[in-house]
């Protein structure tokens, strides 16, 4: 196999603005530059009056200086700092029509991109051996999910792996990272592993079946995140769970330093304090109509939040939901987490405790005490920072968080 060229759908709109820096070859053979705006009209691409099917721009001096910038691009989507950022790439630009709008994507090599992804996924200022095991799993997971969307091979929001071009600072470091481990990607019986990766586990992995199909895979298995301490209680028990959430036990990722969290967090993600143990408080009133607005379901007053089952980390994949109108059982995580929360609750792995309980039953208050921060399979981004801190290589963080899995050269 070959470094493949990728393409990543970048932004959908009715209108694209975007500016050419630098000559660039359009479909209609011509050179253009500067600005230009790009419209959906009766199901083709409106641009310099002339009607197309598909429009391309690809760089006539591929330099590194020439690039494309596409404005107001949404980022973070569904997440509490979702925002517009004008946001520049290298490569070509192509725009195609899909659901009635259109949509900019960016043609890219494999190693290009995984330089934006690794920059645009953490500070490009971590340490060396986390950005090589980074580079490994982002491209094992770039490899396995080419189909990932029908018109482009991935996207460039967390659905996928966050991609922002040129925006994001990177440094020497990061494109020497990349660099060391070109090609290299981790394997389990000859197959591309599935690498998922979160911002904290919270102490303890999840295995895959938990947070989405009921599939296994021998190198997304539980453990602890720790060396020195590797007993793991059985958290999908209840009392067990509760005792896990509610204390903070050894772990990588149990830390609350500034210099190894600004390693793996961009200034966005730093507008959240608190990873391995958290508390969310709402009134009934305010969880009463979150929960309404966010499933369509009338549950009346929340009476009460049950945990039905818990995966191997504690996180809970089914919830049952008990109003004064409705009862129902909802999950997995991503569905719990997107209906407890505006945007996304930090995990499922939670505790409730009802507070000022009236005469009918019915809290006034509900306080969620949680641990994490995403689904917690695979790669701790924040445990394998602090294990890079602490001066293991590449290769044995890899080894940490994805338990027997091979390290393999893809392409030269």
């Amino acid at each position: 196999m070959s470094e493949p060229l990728i393409h990543v759908g970048i932004l959908s709109a009715s209108q694209i603005a975007f500016v050419l820096h630098g000559r660039f070859r359009a479909s209609d053979g011509t050179e253009v530059d500067g600005g230009q705006t790009a419209v959906w009209h009766a199901d083709r691409i409106l641009w310099n009056n002339r009607l197309y099917d598909e429009l391309w721009f690809e760089p006539i001096d591929n330099n590194g200086e020439v690039c494309f910038e596409l404005l107001e691009v949404t980022i973070g989507i569904n997440f509490h700092w979702e925002r517009k950022e004008n946001q520049r790439f290298p490569g070509a630009l192509i725009i195609i029509v899909e659901n009635n709008q259109l949509t900019a994507v960016n043609a890219v090599d494999a190693e290009t991109y995984l330089v934006s992804v690794i920059s645009s996924e953490m500070n490009a200022t971590a340490s060396s051996e986390l950005l090589k095991a980074h580079a490994v799993i982002s491209r094992s997971w770039l490899l396995s999910n080419l189909n990932a969307h029908a018109r482009f091979n991935v996207c460039a929001d967390d659905h996928c792996q966050r991609y922002q071009g040129i925006t994001r600072a990177s440094t020497s470091v990061v494109g020497q990272a990349v660099a060391a481990t070109r090609g290299e990607v981790l394997t389990s019986g000859g197959i591309l592993c599935d690498t998922r990766y979160s911002k904290c586990c919270g102490g303890a992995l999840e295995e895959f079946r938990y947070a989405w199909e009921e599939k296994d895979y021998p190198y997304l298995k539980k453990r602890r995140d720790s060396v020195t301490d590797t007993r793991l209680p059985d958290l999908q028990q209840e009392a067990e769970a509760e005792r896990w959430i509610r204390s903070e036990p050894e772990a990588f990722c149990n830390t609350r330093n500034r210099e190894v969290l600004a390693q793996v967090l961009n200034d966005y993600d730093q507008e959240t304090t608190r990873f391995y143990r958290w508390q969310v408080t709402y009134t009934q009133d305010e969880l009463a109509e979150l929960i309404y607005r966010r499933s369509g379901v009338d549950y009346g007053h929340i009476v009460n939040l049950v945990p039905v089952a818990r995966g191997t980390s504690g996180r809970i994949w089914q919830l049952r939901i008990v109003g004064t109108k409705e009862t129902r059982v909802i999950g997995k995580e991503l569905e719990i987490r997107r209906t407890l929360s505006e945007s996304h609750l930090y995990s499922s792995a939670f505790v409730v405790d009802r507070e000022a309980i009236g005469t009918d039953d019915i809290p006034a208050r509900f306080v969620l005490t949680g641990a994490g921060w995403g689904h917690g399979v695979g790669l701790c981004q924040i445990g394998a920072a602090m294990m890079g801190e602490q001066g293991y290589t590449y290769q044995e963080i890899l080894n940490h968080y994805y338990t027997g899995a091979t390290l393999t050269k893809q392409y030269e």
